[in-house]
């Protein structure tokens, strides 16, 4: 099966095989169309979310959620996106199609649970770690959640650890939402400076006593980054500023890793 016709299968049997990266500057397929109209998601990111001194974006989910006009917004641009066939668009515009649907979808979630302090406190069942397993999606046929479009869909599919830098989970700690929506014509770019963003933010790597101390994602995903030590430390250098750049080039052990479940809202730090 090639490349093409395994994503574009993905939504609909969610059963496939790594990929290669798709999100790594790689043409658009001739054959593929480009992606969906994202200017509503645009206005909305661009009204709520809010860009502070500490680099830590926030979302001001109260005023959303008290503006029915851009709640309604926000769900008509998911039915939207939920009447697009992925299977139709090139690489990159499924890419930025899937990591805006998983961020939308989360704003939402977030959105009619509010207030919350955390979205792990947003458990569709008593047994429920967080919102993820529900499936509150349907796309070419086929019920899904988030953590299917996130490890059923983006990981495995397009191969690339740099999706991690494009999802959103509501969280502190999380790389930050943009103000704009993904699009697959600037991607690869886009991609690498949230990289960087990230990775050059304590959030990401910070230095302690005895180590380096890193976001959890680098260990709940290991896998992604290279499956070891050695290989993580070569992707964030690869995005380092000079100054973390001599920190990690003394390769320092990695003493532990760290993540701020705290809802990204206003007045959270």
């Amino acid at each position: 099966m090639n490349r093409r016709n395994l994503i574009g299968m993905a939504a609909s049997i969610l059963a496939v095989e790594p990929g290669p990266a798709a999100a790594q500057g790689a043409p658009a397929a001739a054959s593929g169309k480009s992606g969906p109209d994202h200017g509503a998601f645009d206005r909305l990111l661009g009204r709520y979310v809010l860009t502070y001194a500490d680099r830590i974006n926030r979302v001001d989910y109260r005023a959303w959620r008290d503006n029915a006009a851009d709640r309604s917004a926000l769900a008509a641009y998911l039915r939207a996106l939920q009447g697009t066939s992925p299977r139709t668009l090139a690489p990159n515009e499924q890419v930025a199609f899937w990591s805006n649907l998983y961020n939308a979808e989360t704003l939402r979630v977030v959105l009619d649970a509010y207030p919350v302090s955390s979205i792990l406190s947003i458990r569709p069942t008593l047994v429920s770690f967080g919102p993820w397993k529900a499936k509150t999606l349907r796309v070419d046929g086929a019920d899904l959640s988030l953590d299917e479009v996130e490890n059923r869909i983006l990981r495995p599919v397009f191969g690339d650890p740099m999706i991690h830098y494009a999802l959103n989970c509501a969280s502190i700690s999380c790389p930050n939402l943009r103000p704009r929506a993904w699009r697959g014509a600037t991607l690869a770019a886009d991609l690498e400076r949230a990289a960087r963003d990230y990775i050059n933010h304590p959030r990401g790597v910070r230095t302690a006593s005895k180590g380096l101390v890193l976001s959890s994602i680098y260990k709940w995903y290991r896998a992604d980054f290279g499956d070891s030590d050695a290989a993580i430390l070569k992707h964030l250098a690869r995005f380092a500023a000079p100054s973390l750049r001599a920190v990690l080039d003394a390769r320092p052990p990695i003493a532990g890793y760290a993540y701020d479940w705290d809802l990204n809202a206003p007045g959270k730090a």
